[in-house]
């Protein structure tokens, strides 16, 4: 799970402050001990820590925090708005392409395995998906199967991709910028390649297609699970090509988060987005105070209703909040919000974003949405007979051999399934009650509001 090492850390320090009533210094240079050790451990750049620590000590120690009535929350609410600074305050947008027929080209750069390929057509899905009318560019010649990967991902997501084969990068660029000016095209997205190292060959390369380009922006795709080295790695992208943002891939992965952390305040340069799984359709802008709060295990309410708001069926859903409300949900119900769910994406990064979850959801931990689970369990629910699915806790021991007979499946599935079915209402209820403005009335949720 997202920054799980590094959030687990955090939020037992707070908790820890919460539970006094009144502070005093010491309690307050222990607690910026534990959040530096955190922050170090998460793989954070050492100077980043030392500053940003300074910073919190700065304002931590003053009279508004230990003369405060909630010294604890007052310490939470300092934490979030510095790690807002130290992520950019604010959103920071693609930049608008120019008037008339002339096209703006992107270019993606990184180290080889970086993701830059997968990156490059979610981020043309997202553009299009915003009214723009993006072109691919297949300008890695040198990856074997680069160019493929980057066409078949095009045509998964319906967006034209310019490819002349293996020939010269920079020749391959300036045409597709006429290509795109023929078509209509008002993004141009160059995939360019990359290496396991930096090298003068590789930025001699991306030197020339910069200066044939002249790109609105240059981004750098980094792998957040590459800790320290993401850092290094920016510093010398950014001192050699002047970057205008970054994206980070692979968040959903074991990362420690210490890259998110380090790269915008290393470079100056903003986190423009961020890719949580392999889908294409995993990846959303990258929003500072929202990834604070989340981090800080407060949620983010904003961005789990703009992925409904995009994946889910409203009419199923009103339909649901009235079965949530009458008690009725059934298994039926729970197997087409699967479905529906997991079309948002991976389910931790979902629950990430229910305010408290942290505290209140470790029960719920066990869910899963693995594909091949998805389809045990649609078998496991079509073996049940209409009253079973009606009402679960009618199903007893012979019952419940007789639904995994006809699924091909276990009795300990089928009791993983009504455990989880159980738990997913609970999940279900939570969401109901962020509907209802509820969590900003349990304490210690939102902290600061």
């Amino acid at each position: 799970m997202l920054f799980s090492g590094l959030s687990e850390k955090l939020q037992e320090t707070f908790r820890k402050l919460r539970k006094k009533g009144k502070l005093s210094e010491k309690d307050v240079d222990l607690a910026l001990r534990e959040v530096r050790l955190a922050l170090l451990e998460a793989d954070v750049n050492y100077k980043v820590v030392k500053d940003f620590v300074a910073s919190l000590k700065n304002r931590a120690v003053g009279a508004d925090v230990l003369q405060s009535l909630t010294p604890g929350q007052t310490v939470v609410k300092i934490v979030h708005e510095e790690l807002v600074k130290l992520m950019g305050e604010t959103q920071s947008k693609i930049a608008a392409p120019g008037h008339g027929n002339s096209p703006g080209a992107i270019m993606l750069v990184g180290l080889q395995g970086s993701g830059k390929t997968t990156t490059a057509a979610k981020l043309a899905l997202y553009l299009k998906k915003n009214g723009s009318n993006p072109l691919l560019v297949a300008g890695d010649v040198y990856r074997p199967a680069a160019i493929e990967q980057l066409e078949i991902l095009g045509q998964g997501a319906g967006i034209p991709v310019f490819s002349i084969g293996k020939d010269d990068p920079v020749k391959i660029a300036g045409q597709a910028l006429q290509e795109a000016e023929r078509n209509g095209n008002n993004y141009v997205l160059i995939d360019t390649a990359g290496r396991l190292h930096i090298d003068e060959e590789l930025m001699g390369e991306l030197q020339r297609i910069k200066e044939r380009v002249v790109p609105l922006e240059i981004l750098l795709v980094v792998d957040a699970m590459t800790g320290q080295d993401a850092v290094n790695v920016a510093r010398s992208f950014h001192e050699r090509l002047g970057l205008t943002g970054i994206i980070l891939t692979k968040l959903d992965g074991d990362t420690r988060g210490g890259a998110a952390l380090s790269v915008r305040q290393v470079t100056g340069c903003p986190v423009k987005f961020a890719a949580f799984g392999e889908k294409i359709e995993a990846f959303e802008p990258f929003f500072p105070d929202r990834m604070a709060s989340r981090i800080l295990g407060m949620g983010d309410v904003l961005s789990l209703i703009e992925k409904a708001q995009e994946f889910v069926d409203q009419e199923k859903s009103r339909e649901l909040q009235k079965k949530l409300r009458n008690q009725s949900l059934t298994l039926e119900d729970f197997l087409e919000q699967l479905q529906q769910v997991k079309k948002m994406g991976p389910l931790e990064n979902l629950l990430e974003m229910v305010p408290g979850f942290n505290t209140m959801g470790k029960n719920l931990k066990n869910l899963s949405l693995d594909e091949k689970q998805l389809y045990r369990v649609e078998a496991m629910i079509k073996s049940m007979t209409r009253e079973e699915r009606q009402q679960p806790e009618i199903i007893n021991s012979s019952r419940k051999r007789r639904i995994a007979l006809g699924s091909g499946t276990s009795v300990q599935d089928v009791n993983r399934l009504l455990k989880q079915f159980e738990q997913m209402k609970k999940l279900f209820k939570q969401f109901g009650a962020l509907e209802k403005g509820r969590f900003r009335k349990k304490r210690g949720l939102f902290p600061f509001k």
